[in-house]
């Protein structure tokens, strides 16, 4: 096993995270503690526009919660560090994009985190599952989450009987983006991830603080959350040189020049 199960990479304003604990790249409590410093200070860092996060070798993206780290005393209900289990799926004011890479088998609270990003690719071979109804406990996380990302038949069926999904089907259902070969995975998403970085990113951050803060509200009520700018990030964006920049921009027929403020 690793020593850092945590692997990190900065490529301009993208981070590039890499979750590396041979053999299942299993998530005990220690390593969602790093993993949540890493995606904290990745939205904490005003140079960092966009994160990827895959996993290490070529099987296994995540396989969820470490049993064998359970079996030795890592509780179930332990302290998972900022963010949650893995980092990502409860970490507040999180409003910048982040891209999932599904590099093979991807289940129980992998498929938690895979589904906390904003978008997923997958490999060929890629392969999702939440299995826990085997071990007789909850996938708590995605019990909330898939039913609100695809048909909910489909979601009960994957959380009461287990069964798998390859990377077509899991397309099909819509909770992923794009399927490429697996030595194409991370160069797609690295594409991905340049494009997103060279966009706005007060944008960003205001789409992803609409869609977050409006996923319970009744239509005219979040229209009346932005209008009135109720929301920080839409102030923020509204009175910004982005907000002139990109005017400017359209008008003088040229591309925009983001600066974030």
């Amino acid at each position: 096993m690793t020593e850092n199960p945590i692997r990190t990479e900065r490529r301009g304003h993208v981070l590039e995270v890499t979750l590396d604990r041979p053999k299942a790249n299993a998530i005990d409590l220690k390593t969602s503690i790093i993993m949540g410093d890493v995606f904290t200070e990745f939205r904490d860092d005003p140079d960092l526009r966009v994160a990827i996060v895959t996993g290490g070798g070529e099987k296994f993206f995540c396989a969820g919660w470490d049993l064998k780290a359970a079996a030795d005393g890592d509780a179930v209900d332990g302290d998972y560090g900022k963010g949650g289990f893995g980092g990502l799926q409860e970490l507040r004011g999180l409003n910048k994009p982040v891209i999932s890479a599904v590099n093979g088998i991807c289940c129980g609270g992998g498929l938690e985190l895979a589904l906390s990003a904003d978008i997923i690719l997958a490999a060929e071979h890629a392969s999702f599952a939440l299995p826990e109804i085997r071990s007789g406990t909850i996938a708590d996380a995605a019990s909330i989450k898939l039913p609100k990302r695809i048909p909910y038949h489909i979601a009960m069926e994957m959380l009461l009987t287990g069964r798998w999904l390859d990377a077509e089907e899991a397309a099909r259902w819509g909770f992923v983006n794009h399927i490429y070969p697996a030595d194409q995975l991370l160069a797609k998403a690295r594409e991905m991830a340049d494009l997103l970085a060279s966009g706005p990113p007060l944008v960003y951050a205001a789409l992803k603080e609409i869609v977050r803060e409006s996923e319970d509200l009744k239509f005219q009520d979040a229209m009346n959350r932005i209008t009135q700018r109720q929301l920080k990030t839409v102030d923020v964006l509204y009175g910004s040189e982005d907000n002139l920049e990109g005017a400017r921009a359209f008008a003088e027929k040229r591309d925009p020049v983001w600066k974030g403020r």
